[in-house]
């Protein structure tokens, strides 16, 4: 199966509107042109909801208001423990990472990032959505 990126529909949640920028702007200049926002993961839950099939890939932020990336992903994984979960997070102490991979996170970068960095990222993920 071949998963080009420019076919991916993407969630990016996020509360920081800078930052949530960032993501789409890199996105876009990778050819990604459906990319769907939440400000928490509250939000990213109700669209979850209403549009199950709609999503292939989150990208997702750890500290928000309402619900945290981390909630967010582990009220996800009842749902779909499959989709690719991408975790953004100032977080890098080893006990974050083991709480993020426990939880069911598929890959995880450290804020703050570069377009390349998410890049690269992306191209794991969608590799490894191929593969499967």
């Amino acid at each position: 199966m071949s998963v080009e990126m420019k076919d991916l529909k993407i969630l990016v949640v996020e509360d920081q509107i800078e930052a949530r920028a960032l993501v789409r702007n890199t996105l876009s200049e990778l050819g990604v042109t459906q990319v769907f926002e939440a400000p928490d993961g509250r939000a990213a839950l109700n669209f979850i909801d209403s549009a199950f099939d709609f999503v292939d890939l989150i990208i997702c932020d750890w500290n928000m208001p309402k619900m945290t990336g981390v909630e967010f992903l582990r009220q996800l994984r009842t749902v779909d423990p499959d989709i690719p979960f991408l975790m953004i997070t100032g977080r890098s102490d080893l006990d974050s990472v083991v709480e993020a991979k426990t939880s069911g996170v598929t890959g995880y970068i450290k804020k703050p990032f570069s377009p390349a960095q998410l890049e690269a990222k992306l191209r794991i993920l969608v590799h490894r959505m191929a593969a499967a």
